[in-house]
């Protein structure tokens, strides 16, 4: 079975780059593996940090283990370049681990799509930065960052 396409789709002008890195932002900020699998083509390769995947399978295995470890995720992802298939993106999120400490990651993404609109390559280098509660910016109630939040430029980060 093909899955259906996923729009907008490649070529990507700034615009239309800029919406699919919201509808990513969007998805992960559910937390829900299965949702966000399906953005991705049911052979995608992935570098995460140290971690290599390949396939749904494996990243919704993925995405549950990171979402039971970082508590309270809150993720910004901001558009940093675009040509045809691809989308370079840096982002930030902040985490809760179990013993309550609070941590920002940084990081950027590479992304490559197929004519469907699908993530078929995704190569993300991240870094943990420890902060303080009182240090944290993303405030918004659990899920999808309102509208009105400031991105991550408008935050200076």
């Amino acid at each position: 079975m093909t899955d259906p396409a996923r729009p907008p789709l490649p070529p990507f002008t700034v615009e239309t780059a800029a919406q699919k890195v919201r509808a990513a932002e969007d998805g992960w900020n559910s937390r829900d593996p299965q949702r966000v699998s399906l953005a991705y083509t049911e052979d995608s390769r992935w570098r995460n940090r140290s971690e290599f995947l390949t396939g749904r399978a494996e990243i919704v295995d993925f995405l549950t283990r990171k979402w039971a470890k970082e508590n309270e995720y809150r993720l910004i992802k901001e558009l940093w370049a675009t040509t045809g298939n691809r989308i370079a993106v840096r982002f930030a999120y902040e985490w809760r681990d179990a013993d309550g400490n609070w941590f920002r990651a940084c990081g950027n993404e590479n992304w490559e799509f197929d004519e469907r609109g699908l993530m078929a390559h995704r190569h993300a280098s991240i870094n943990d930065v420890p902060i303080s509660e009182a240090q944290r910016l993303f405030r918004w109630p659990q899920g999808r960052r309102p509208d009105d939040h400031p991105g991550l430029s408008a935050l200076g980060l």
